[in-house]
């Protein structure tokens, strides 16, 4: 049985990573984390876990690696990347959720994240956990950097027009909405009831961390830089991303070519859905579970093409993704322990 600490299991997706793995039949929870809540049980700070994980949590330490055979990180944003070489230098493998070992450029973390890297020797071993386009990789690794909710909707749906020709590498666009849940359990102002209710509101805008993460990606992709305007925006919504990506086509191609091109690249992949012609994404329909689904128009008339993406943004956007990565890393059958069918309505 593979033992785990879940650092952070306190916050919504380190909460999910321990509902994933109590039902995991191959990985037991050894340990779990979450320093400002120390000492303290499980049921006290999430009463949703009463009588079914009363575990205590306890504080993040390096001897915590030494007893187990992978770290789920479900840390704030700069916070891990001075403590995961200790971790593997104990022999244990890391899942980071954070974004400190997603940029493959240290420069480039400082410049969106506006500190140093303070670990720059362990990016180049870090593997981008997106299965999808990684995961042999992911197969061999030590350290999987799991990536953001928004970049894993934004890639799955550009990903197959990357290298087809089909369309204009520079006129990418992807317009994403969030559920409130992406910005955490951490008190916020413009997450609370009064402020999300009933509105809709852009944030970010040529600001969002999560731009180069996209850019990184689909550049390697298409073999070149690349620029991507990204949009992201508020949803007054607990869980979900909808992204809704545009791309100027600059070949004449019909939409059953754009069709099959879709279902050719994702046609082994066991959670992306191509749904058929006409129909597109909803969040409504992957809820708590580890889907994406892709919807695609073709506008003859405008020479664009629009694709619809839809995930869970705790789950196939982090902590089920992480588990999927988890089973590549260690052999296990990739779909293990996330074979539950989306929750509607």
């Amino acid at each position: 049985m593979l033992k785990a600490c879940i650092a952070g299991a306190t916050g919504y997706t380190g909460l999910e990573l321990i509902r994933l793995l109590l039902q995991h039949p191959d990985i037991e929870i050894a340990h779990i984390t979450a320093d400002a809540n120390k000492g303290k049980r499980m049921s006290e700070v999430c009463p949703s876990m009463e009588g079914i994980f009363d575990r205590e949590l306890v504080e993040l330490t390096p001897d915590l690696a030494r007893d187990c055979d992978v770290m789920f990180l479900a840390l704030p944003h700069t916070a891990a990347m001075d403590k995961v070489p200790a971790f593997l230098e104990a022999g244990c493998k890391v899942v980071d959720l954070s974004a400190d070992f997603r940029l493959r450029d240290p420069n480039v973390f400082e410049e969106w994240y506006k500190t140093p890297h303070v670990s720059p020797q362990w990016i180049e071993e870090a593997v981008y956990g997106l299965p999808e386009l990684h995961r042999e990789k992911i197969k061999i690794a030590r350290l999987v950097a799991n990536p953001g909710c928004y970049p894993t909707g934004a890639i799955l749906a550009l990903a197959p027009l990357m290298q087809c020709g089909w369309v204009d590498l520079d006129s990418l666009i992807a317009d994403c909405k969030s559920g409130v849940s992406g910005a955490g359990r951490k008190l916020n102002a413009s997450t609370q009831f009064c402020e999300a209710n009933e509105g809709v509101s852009a944030y970010g805008l040529t600001t969002h961390r999560h731009t180069p993460e996209i850019e990184q990606e689909l550049g390697a992709l298409a073999g070149r830089p690349l620029r991507v305007v990204f949009a992201p925006h508020l949803m007054p919504m607990t869980r979900g991303i909808l992204s809704t990506v545009y791309a100027n086509l600059s070949e004449e191609v019909t939409p059953d070519q754009v069709q099959e091109r879709y279902r050719e690249f994702y046609r082994d992949e066991p959670f992306v859905r191509v749904l058929p012609a006409g129909k597109f994404a909803d969040t409504r329909q992957v809820v708590r579970s580890n889907f994406c689904h892709i919807g695609i128009a073709h506008d003859s008339r405008t020479k664009r093409l629009i694709v619809t993406s839809a995930i869970d943004n705790l789950l196939k956007g982090a902590s089920s993704q992480a588990v999927q990565n988890c089973n590549l890393m260690f052999d296990f059958p990739e779909t293990r322990g996330l074979e539950s069918a989306p929750v509607f309505p």
